[in-house]
């Protein structure tokens, strides 16, 4: 099958160009439908020694899925999803999540993947994959039983935990490195329905209400993940909120009735639905560019509580992921950081200019914030510095991965992905 080519001044190359918040202007963007077409696209981008990005749903806050003047390799015509035997599914790296919720949902089969529909499986896949099943299922990577890839000699190739092992370890929260992976054997979970709840709170003491879900989640069991989220003010008629999110697997609503109690409700709204139904759209305002930065931390500790919740930035979007559960216990991968009690995310909303004037504050936050952290998430960072990088992957992580590295993508044609192993 051919590669569809679009060039500058094609009709959908501004669209195919950008990802979520950046827009490029590559050379040519390629749409190749097979993992053959793939290699002749990287064989293409290396002859003509062009820099190279892979883009499957667009998703990359970084933007490292375009690029100026380079090669972007799209893969959104290798959007297969497959159910196979035993609950095995096929998935190509462009298909979207929220399809890949609807193909499975009449099976009864769901997969751990992130909470947004229109997410990518490749990118979401290779980093990590936190989503409303993870401290039952664990991430989206855990689920990776095995993996076809295009690496940079244009080879294509199978890893697993049999076959080409270091790579399979590498490409389970190492990022795109190491070449294009074209498409992804996944196992799936037997599940019909789960119960979701979203529960709003006055956020005259966001500390009390943080403290009071740390404690119930504590005390929950691995079936009910949950998100608080702070939001900001949005002008005087839109005071700041707080809203606690819940997801917990079947139809009994007993594990989410202790996140009804922790503090002045001002809203609640509990549903029995398809796992499908929960993911959500993402859109962005015009013009907007967010911030994005996270860190994990082992224990989500008073002070740490404190510090979160005094800093003073206006339109600072705020969440805390409750992790663990079967998550803590996941086999050997390039993702680490699994001992966290929670992971801590903070969005700096509006464009590039208005973020200058606040930029100050936002990072005296994290300055608070880093006695109490430690690690952070590959998926979730915008313009990562270098001390991001080395709390995504430690030392000893970063040598192994460098070793892989070099052994698959030796002249670092995988370039425009987090880190330079």
């Amino acid at each position: 099958m051919t590669t569809e080519i679009v060039r500058p001044g094609d009709e959908s190359y501004e669209r195919l160009s950008r990802t979520f918040a950046t827009q490029g202007s590559p050379a040519y963007v390629l749409r190749p439908r097979d993992a053959k077409g793939v290699a002749a696209a990287v064989a293409l981008a290396v002859q003509e020694g062009l820099e190279l990005s892979v883009r499957s749903g667009g998703h990359s806050t970084v933007g490292y899925g375009t690029n100026d003047g380079g090669v972007v390799i799209d893969l959104a015509h290798l959007n297969d999803i497959e159910v196979l035997d035993d609950g095995l599914v096929k998935l190509g790296p462009g298909a979207h999540w929220g399809d890949v919720a609807r193909t499975l949902e009449p099976h009864g089969l769901v997969i751990s993947s992130g909470d947004t529909d229109s997410v990518g499986v490749g990118g979401l896949m290779v980093g990590g994959g936190i989503g409303w099943l993870v401290r039952k299922y664990g991430l989206a990577l855990d689920h990776l039983a095995a993996a076809e890839i295009v690496t940079a000699s244009g080879e294509i190739m199978w890893a697993s935990a049999t076959e080409n092992t270091e790579l399979f370890w590498a490409i389970r929260g190492g990022g795109g490195h190491f070449g294009i992976i074209t498409s992804f054997l996944v196992q799936a979970r037997q599940e019909s329905v789960v119960t979701f709840a979203r529960i709003g709170y006055a956020a005259n003491d966001p500390a009390a209400v943080l403290k009071a879900w740390r404690d119930a989640m504590r005390e929950a069991g691995e079936d009910l993940t949950s998100t608080a989220q702070l939001y900001p003010a949005f002008g005087p008629d839109m005071p700041p909120s707080i809203m606690i999110l819940a997801c917990c697997t079947g139809e009994d609503q007993t594990a989410i009735e202790p996140l009804t109690r922790l503090g002045e409700v001002t809203s609640k709204e509990v549903s029995t639905l398809p796992y499908s139904q929960v993911l959500e759209g993402a859109e962005l305002t015009s013009g907007w560019q967010p911030l994005v930065r996270n860190r994990f931390a082992r224990t989500f500790s008073d002070e740490l509580i404190d510090a979160f919740t005094s800093a003073d930035v206006p339109m600072m979007f705020r969440e805390v992921r409750a992790i663990g559960g079967t998550m803590a216990r996941g086999d050997d991968t390039a993702f680490t950081h699994r001992d966290s009690e929670v992971m801590i995310l903070a969005v700096l909303l509006g464009t590039p200019d208005d973020h200058t004037p606040r930029l100050p504050a936002y990072e005296a936050m994290w300055r608070s914030l880093q006695p109490h952290t430690s690690g952070a998430y590959v998926n979730f960072l915008s313009a990562p510095s270098a001390e991001d990088i080395a709390a995504v992957y430690p030392a000893d992580v970063r040598e192994r991965l460098t070793a892989v590295k070099q052994a698959y993508d030796p002249d670092r044609r995988f370039s425009r992905n987090l880190g330079d192993f």
